[in-house]
C-alpha cells in the first residue's frame, strides 16, 4: 500500500510540474522554447536535481500524508453529528461493519483530487472517536466534529 500511494503521488508530482512548464510554455513566461526545454531537461543537472526531490517527496509523502485523530465523543450518540460532519466536508457514508464506519468522498472530481485516496475510516477507541485517512480530510472533518459535538453537549 505505501509504495503504491508514493508511486500515486510521484505521477501526480510529475504532472504538475508538465502542467507547469505547459502553462509557462503557453503564456509566453519562459525563457525557452519547447526544444530548448526538452534539452536542458536531458543535458543539464537542474531536472536531474528536480527529479530527485520529486522523487523523494513522493517516498515520504505517504508517511506524513496519512493520519489518525481523536475526537472525544461516542460513535452511537454522536452519529448524526458524525455523518454530518463528513457531509459537509464532502464525504458519505459507504460501509459499515464490526463498530467501524467507512466515509468516501462523494463526487468523482473530489476523489480525483485525492488521488483516489478519499477512505477514512471511523471507529470508537474508550472515550474518543478515531478518524484515519487522508491529513486534508481527517483534518477537516475531525475539526467540524469536534465543533458540532460541542455545540451538541451544550444544547443538552
Amino acid at each position: 500500500m505505501y509504495l503504491l500511494r508514493a508511486f500515486k503521488y510521484f505521477v501526480a508530482m510529475c504532472v504538475l510540474c508538465v502542467a507547469i512548464m505547459a502553462l509557462m510554455l503557453l503564456s509566453g513566461t519562459s525563457a525557452l522554447s519547447l526544444d530548448e526545454t526538452i534539452y536542458v531537461m536531458l543535458h543539464t543537472d537542474r531536472y536531474l536535481t528536480l527529479l530527485i526531490a520529486i522523487i523523494v517527496l513522493a517516498a515520504l509523502y505517504p508517511r506524513f500524508g496519512f493520519v489518525s485523530r481523536k475526537v472525544e465523543g461516542d460513535l452511537e450518540r454522536h452519529r448524526q453529528q458524525l455523518v454530518n460532519a463528513f457531509k459537509s466536508a464532502g464525504f458519505s457514508l459507504s460501509e459499515e461493519s464490526d463498530g467501524k464506519l467507512t466515509f468516501r468522498a462523494d463526487t468523482l472530481l473530489h476523489r480525483t483530487m485525492l488521488l483516489f485516496e478519499d477512505r477514512i475510516e471511523v471507529s470508537q477507541y474508550g472515550q474518543w472517536i478515531v478518524l484515519e485517512g487522508i491529513r486534508r480530510g481527517v483534518a477537516r472533518v475531525g475539526y467540524r466534529l469536534d465543533s458540532y459535538i460541542q455545540t451538541a453537549e451544550r444544547n443538552e
